[in-house]
């Protein structure tokens, strides 16, 4: 009796755990479309390839690579067995739903450089990136190995639940080194320094990719929980998702009010923004908060994206078009400095060493790997060919033929 209720919670952890990691898989359908409504629409179709593309790398080079860098767990190709029946899941579903999260911090990468990088020249980044930079980082912190053997990350209190530095400020750190050697898009700044608003094409295209990013963080936060079949373990569950929705609201909320205040108008963009800097706040630690911490948590992190896209954009002449560095960047440092407000196992100086490693580990190798591939093929398209537009010369095709020229 007492082997058939085990493999009964065995089976219920194995399919909760992949069932969110389905949900995070559908997170690339929001950065899609997110992307794709923030850039301008004769650069719609190679966003989109972007972002299928770097899912499908992913996936193989953290199968083939990345998952042995990360947890030791042999190369994929070879096969994963099935682990102890008294284990908490099937090792198969923890590949699943890691991998997903690989694809995540990727995606953070498309954003920030898009409408003038060479389609090939990021594939090839994302190779590198998913195969050897993520998951290194991520040895030293979910997997809890020695930074080259120096220190141990969980030693000094160290915590990040379900990835607000691991996996948001990481893809952020790799966005910022590209943008800097990328540089901004042709026309974004003036000779006097002054910065021009370019609007993305299609706003209720954004709006749905935001609300299928809301959705998707269920799975995101929920699932880092690693299990279900158990009372203590579906209430904590519940309180990490209810959490989640109130850091997301309370992002919004900040966000709207704040612009409200300081432009007179309701910035829409700032909105989704808001939302997405909501969810990335709470995401190093939805397990302990109360729900109205969580709601000022997220607020926090709504109000923070808003000034760090102006200050990134005017001051530091950072064109970033899908503010990806703001969200997921500064806010995941900022959500990896709420933990310890509701979190005593957790100190500020463990979260401050921690965000400091993985960023100058991921800024650190992406900016070389940026520098060498812009050396060896080049990553940038021409001017000529950015006046035209990626969807022509490097798709050949454009997602709304009806109506560009």
């Amino acid at each position: 009796m007492e082997n058939t209720i085990l493999e009964m919670q065995f089976a219920i952890d194995t399919f909760y755990f992949l069932v969110m990691g389905a949900l995070v898989m559908w997170m690339a359908a929001g950065f899609t479309m997110l992307e794709a409504g923030l850039v301008r629409s004769k650069n719609t179709t190679a966003i989109l390839t972007k972002n299928i593309g770097l899912f499908a790398i992913s996936c193989t080079m953290y199968m083939v690579y990345g998952y042995e860098v990360m947890y030791g767990g042999g190369v994929m190709l070879e096969g994963i067995e099935v682990i102890a029946k008294d284990a908490t899941y099937a090792a198969p579903s923890d590949f699943f739903f890691q991998v997903v999260f690989v694809a995540t911090a990727m995606s953070i990468v498309s954003g920030a450089v898009a409408e003038r990088m060479k389609i090939f020249s990021f594939f090839i980044f994302a190779i590198v990136f998913t195969g050897i930079i993520y998951p290194m980082e991520g040895s030293w912190t979910w997997n809890g190995a020695s930074v080259f053997g120096l220190y141990t990350l969980g030693d000094l209190g160290f915590s990040d639940f379900a990835g607000s530095g691991i996996v948001h400020m990481a893809g952020a750190a790799a966005a910022i080194a590209g943008v800097i050697v990328l540089g901004a898009r042709k026309g974004k700044y003036n000779k006097d320094g002054s910065s021009n608003a370019i609007p993305g094409a299609n706003l209720p295209l954004a709006t749905l990719g935001t609300f299928i990013l809301w959705l998707g963080w269920f799975g995101f936060n929920g699932g880092s929980v690693l299990a279900m079949a158990s009372k203590e373990s579906a209430n904590a569950v519940a309180m990490v998702f209810l959490n989640t929705n109130a850091a997301a609201a309370g992002g919004v909320i900040a966000a709207i009010i704040l612009v409200k205040l300081l432009w007179g108008k309701v910035d829409l963009s700032m909105a989704l923004n808001g939302a997405l800097a909501g969810l990335v706040a709470i995401t190093a630690g939805p397990d302990t908060p109360t729900a109205l911490e969580a709601t000022l948590i997220g607020a926090v992190g709504g109000v923070i994206v808003v000034f760090s896209i102006s200050i990134l954009d005017k001051t530091f002449k950072i064109d970033d078009p899908v503010g990806a560095i703001s969200v997921h960047g500064v806010v995941g440092l900022w959500g990896l400095l709420a933990v310890p407000l509701t979190n005593s196992g957790v100190s500020f100086s463990g979260q401050l060493i921690g965000a400091a490693t993985i960023f100058v580990w991921v800024f650190g190798t992406s900016l070389a790997l940026w520098l060498v591939l812009k050396a060896v093929m080049g990553i940038r398209v021409t001017e000529e060919e950015e006046d035209i537009g990626l969807d022509l010369t490097e798709c050949g095709e454009h997602a709304y033929p009806e109506f560009t020229k």
